[in-house]
C-alpha cells in the first residue's frame, strides 16, 4: 500500500473532515462523543429531517423501518415484504417508462420537423405510467391497511401526515 494513503486516511478519519464522503455528519460512526455507551455510537437520524434516502416509501429500508416502527410481528413483515416488493417493481417500471418517454420527447425534437404525433405518444407513455404507479400505490395502502391493526394504522397514518414516511 503507498505509504500516503495511511496519513490520508487516518487525517480524514480522526481529524473531522466532514464531506459527504468522509461517513461524518449526520449519521456517522464516532467514537469520541458518547464515550459513556462504550466508544462507537450510532447516530441514525440525520438532523435536517430529510427522506432518509428516498426509497420505495421514502426511506431507505422501508421494511425494517416499519416493522420497527408499526411494531409488526414475523407474519406481518413476511406480508408487508410482498407488499413493498410489488411496490418497488412498479416504480422501477415506471423509472424505465419515464426513460423511454424522455427519448421520444428528445426525437421528436431532433427530426428536422417537429413530430407532434410522436410526442404525443411519448407524453401518453408518462401518462400511462404515473396512473399505474397511482394505482400501484393505493392498492398497497389497501393492502396495508388490511394487514395493520387499529393501533399500527394510526402509527402508519401519524408517519405518512408528519412526512416521515413519504409515499
Amino acid at each position: 500500500m503507498y505509504p500516503g494513503t495511511m496519513h490520508w486516511w487516518m487525517h480524514r478519519r480522526w481529524q473531522g473532515d466532514c464531506r459527504p464522503h468522509a461517513g461524518c455528519g449526520p449519521g456517522h460512526w464516532s467514537r469520541w462523543e458518547e464515550p459513556s455507551r462504550g466508544g462507537w455510537a450510532r447516530h441514525a437520524a440525520p438532523s435536517d429531517g430529510g427522506d432518509l434516502g428516498a426509497g420505495a416509501f421514502g426511506v431507505r429500508r422501508p421494511l425494517r423501518f416499519l416493522a420497527f416502527k408499526l411494531g409488526l410481528d414475523d407474519r406481518q413483515v413476511g406480508e408487508l415484504a410482498r407488499i413493498l416488493n410489488a411496490l418497488k417493481t412498479e416504480r422501477a417500471q415506471a423509472e424505465v417508462d419515464a426513460r423511454r418517454a424522455m427519448a421520444g420527447l428528445a426525437d421528436a425534437v431532433a427530426s428536422a420537423t417537429f413530430d407532434a404525433q410522436a410526442a404525443a405518444d411519448a407524453a401518453a407513455v408518462r401518462v400511462r405510467s404515473a396512473e399505474r404507479l397511482r394505482d400501484a400505490v393505493t392498492k398497497a395502502l389497501g393492502d396495508l391497511h388490511a394487514l395493520l391493526d387499529p393501533d399500527q394504522r394510526a402509527r402508519l397514518a401519524y408517519l405518512i401526515r408528519t412526512g416521515t414516511l413519504q409515499v
